[in-house]
């Protein structure tokens, strides 16, 4: 009886499993499949060649300088039996159609007559850039095409990267790589990512919709009301509670939020192109902040030297984007982009994949990264002390966050973090710099309190906003 019970009971199982369409049998659940997956591996920069453009006006008036002569159109033969596409021009030079020649009988190559070119539909001068491995040279192919990226390899069995990955594998991963070649990354791999990005692009200025100057506080409350909030860390119930405990002052926790945004809106354009005097020497990391009841990633990029915040991105994603639009924030900074300029991160590849980014646009940098807690390579013994003041930066920011419990929006935790950073460049004395601020202004510097000096700081971002929008 037993026994037709648990056969019973294991039809039973089954069935429920083929209609709710997962295993219900509970060694299934107890015993989850131990599937190791391959961590993403960032190979180093391809060789990416810009094909040459010309202008065949300036070919054609050159041309004509030099043999006093100008450079007639093809004349072609009335009853020629391969014939040009009116349509068709040379990608190297934008030469037109009178200038072409059908170079191989119908069989698809045309010769620019201006400037020599050999070309046909799938030219390399019609690319915006050719992508070479770098450790053979050959070109690389298209293989996968992704919403934000191409995926590009390099084929060549001979290549010195591919033989090198089979003669590291032990004879059980090659009895594997055999079964499974998938399973194994042995060939060079690129990423060319298509992002609606362009970096170094001028944002628009943004002129907040906000008056502050209609608010219903003084200046003074709203200088008092933020060193609680920002400086002190509290939270905005607790900011409120000392108004009224202290100062007599009832306002809502709901008051201070609206304070808090409305200057962040003035604050942030101020706080983003201020002429600071960089370092050289930066380094990033990522925190987290919750968010609608959700972890989000601040990514900050610092000058370890300066102790100068130069970008504070919030974002839902840990990508590579994230990880480019903060670069960028920091590029912006700098008058002129050094030649030995390199940042200082940790092991996440996001890093590495932005290198590329910019490297497709013509912005070359090292990325050094520190890898892990303990110095396993020299890189990470080299740079580990840069990371560490990141790291000591990032318990700061959390000392201050953490009374918050959180953002109910988006708006909420920008602002937060807009008004943390205008306090630790402009307001906050640091002690690696002798009790001095990162950015010393004195207009600041000069006055009694803390107070006066964020309404001072607020005049100023609006007096910035006023310049600009002039």
């Amino acid at each position: 009886m037993l026994q037709i019970i648990k056969t019973q009971y294991q039809i039973i199982v089954y069935l429920m499993g083929v209609i709710v369409g997962k295993s219900l049998n509970r060694k299934d659940l107890d015993e989850p499949v131990q599937k190791p997956y391959r961590k993403l591996q960032i190979d180093d920069l391809p060789i990416i060649d810009v094909p040459e453009t010309l202008d065949y006006r300036k070919l054609l008036a050159d041309y004509e300088a030099q043999h006093g002569r100008p450079l007639r159109p093809i004349q072609r033969r009335a009853k020629a039996k391969h014939r040009v596409p009116d349509s068709l021009t040379c990608p190297r030079c934008q030469a037109p159609s009178s200038y072409l020649y059908a170079n191989n009988g119908g069989k698809g190559q045309y010769q620019c007559k201006v400037c020599q070119c050999r070309f046909n539909h799938r030219n390399r001068f019609t690319k915006q850039a050719v992508f070479r491995c770098p450790h053979c040279k050959k070109t690389l192919e298209k293989i996968k095409e992704r919403k934000e990226y191409n995926i590009y390899k390099c084929k060549n069995n001979a290549c010195p990267f591919y033989q090198a990955n089979l003669r590291r594998m032990t004879k059980k991963e090659r009895q594997q790589f055999q079964q499974d070649p998938q399973a194994f990354k042995v060939r060079y791999l690129f990423r060319e990512f298509l992002f609606d990005f362009l970096p170094l692009a001028s944002s628009s200025l943004i002129k907040p919709k906000v008056d502050l100057s209609r608010l219903a506080a003084s200046p003074h409350v709203l200088g008092l009301v933020l060193t609680y909030y920002v400086n002190f860390g509290m939270s905005s119930r607790e900011t409120a509670a000392a108004m009224k405990d202290i100062h007599g002052v009832s306002i809502s926790h709901q008051t201070v939020l609206n304070y808090a945004n409305s200057v962040a809106l003035w604050i942030k354009p101020f706080v983003d192109r201020f002429p600071y005097e960089l370092s050289g020497s930066f380094c990033g990391d990522e925190t987290y902040i919750r968010v609608k009841g959700r972890w989000h990633y601040l990514f900050f990029m610092f000058d370890a030297v300066k102790k100068i915040v130069l970008s504070y991105r919030v974002s839902p994603n840990r990508d590579t984007l994230s990880a480019i639009k903060a670069i960028d924030d920091v590029l912006r900074k700098l008058a002129s982009l050094p030649d030995d300029l390199s940042f200082v991160v940790d092991g996440n590849p996001i890093y590495l994949l932005a290198q590329h980014f910019f490297a497709q646009h013509g912005i070359s940098f090292d990325v050094r990264q520190v890898i892990g807690l303990t110095n396993e390579d020299p890189v990470s013994e080299e740079f580990r002390p840069l990371k560490q003041i990141i790291e000591r930066f990032n318990r700061t920011f959390k000392g201050n966050y953490r009374p918050t419990h959180g953002f109910g929006a988006e708006e909420g935790s920008v602002s937060f973090v807009t008004l943390f950073v205008a306090y630790f460049n402009f307001l906050r004395p640091h002690s690696a710099l002798e009790g001095r601020v990162p950015v010393v202004i004195p207009e600041l510097a000069d006055l009694p309190h803390m107070p006066a000096r964020w309404t001072k700081l607020i005049a100023m971002a609006q007096a910035f906003l006023q310049q600009e929008a002039a």
